[in-house]
């Protein structure tokens, strides 16, 4: 597990402290409080880092939450504190999550939180799928999920469309300094 490994250094300690930065205790517990509900279980929902850690790093908590949506969708929970059949239970509701809605980029890898690395990708992985619980009966959470905004465009205006040069293409207008090709040296 993450305790045994040496400490992160240089560029891989900033990248860390970053990742770090971005974690906050109010959403971890408000997150964690709303686990508590759907799944009636027992748990500490202080927002700390350790605590969210523990509660959910051997993934029972995760599976239980996910068969609350649909019942079955994990089929085999594993009981077992061997470290690979934790990240077996956290994988399996992984993919749970992404069938019930969630989007794969708001998904985290295994090791995001078996090893501790990103457990802000846990806490927005659990409110992705919060805003999915109304769907199901269940109550919802986390940020409202944007409508959509369909645009259509008439032949005509994506034709006139054509006609404009994007800045992306540049400019002969105005100074150009730096272009020197075909000019004298100058003594």
């Amino acid at each position: 597990m993450a305790e045994h490994r040496a400490g992160k250094a240089g560029i891989n300690a900033e990248a860390q402290a970053r990742i770090n930065s971005k974690y906050s205790d109010d959403i971890a517990t408000e997150t964690l409080e709303w686990v508590k509900q759907i799944t009636d279980e027992p748990i500490n929902t202080a927002g700390d880092a350790d605590n969210l850690y523990e509660t959910l790093k051997d993934g029972t908590l995760l599976c239980k939450l996910v068969n609350k949506f649909q019942e079955g969708l994990v089929k085999k929970v594993n009981k077992s504190t061997m470290a690979f059949k934790c990240m077996e239970n956290i994988n399996a509701f992984l993919e749970a999550a992404v069938k019930l809605g969630v989007p794969p980029q708001e998904t985290f890898q295994t090791i995001d939180l078996w090893e501790k690395q990103n457990l802000y990708s846990v806490i927005i992985c659990l409110q992705s799928l919060g805003r999915k619980a109304g769907n199901y009966n269940l109550p919802a959470f986390g940020p409202k999920e944007a409508d959509k905004n369909v645009r259509d465009f008439s032949e005509e205006q994506l034709k006139a469309g054509q006609h404009v040069i994007s800045l992306q293409y540049g400019t002969n207008k105005g100074q150009q300094s730096g272009i020197s090709f075909g000019n004298r040296r100058q003594m």
